[in-house]
């Protein structure tokens, strides 16, 4: 039962485009964790400390965004470093896997 409302849920939410990001510093982070729960992903910490060990800095904002091309969700990670620079680490929400680090330029 529990899997049927989540895949209604998830099927509704792809398809009216209610949801396709929550963003930490706009939405609370109970949102995100509530989601991370429902849909079976890593927890915020855990996509956040891992983010950390791959970049050492500050988080400056995390987002959990539904994939577009693609099933699934990923933990988009900002993080400035020690240099003050902005870097991108993007985390599979689902196995907590690095999937890229890039250098964010702007």
């Amino acid at each position: 039962m529990k899997n049927a409302i989540q895949a209604i849920l998830l099927a509704h939410i792809l398809l009216f485009g209610v949801v396709t990001s929550v963003q930490a510093d706009e939405d609370d982070p109970r949102k995100i964790a509530e989601m991370a729960k429902s849909f079976g992903l890593i927890s915020l910490e855990e996509a956040q400390a891992k983010a950390l060990a791959t970049k050492p800095g500050v988080v400056k904002e995390i987002e959990l965004e539904g994939r577009k091309f693609s099933k699934g969700w990923d933990y988009e990670v900002e993080i400035v470093d020690a240099d003050g620079q902005e870097w991108e680490v993007n985390i599979d929400a689902k196995t907590g896997a690095v999937t890229s680090v890039r250098r964010d330029w702007f």
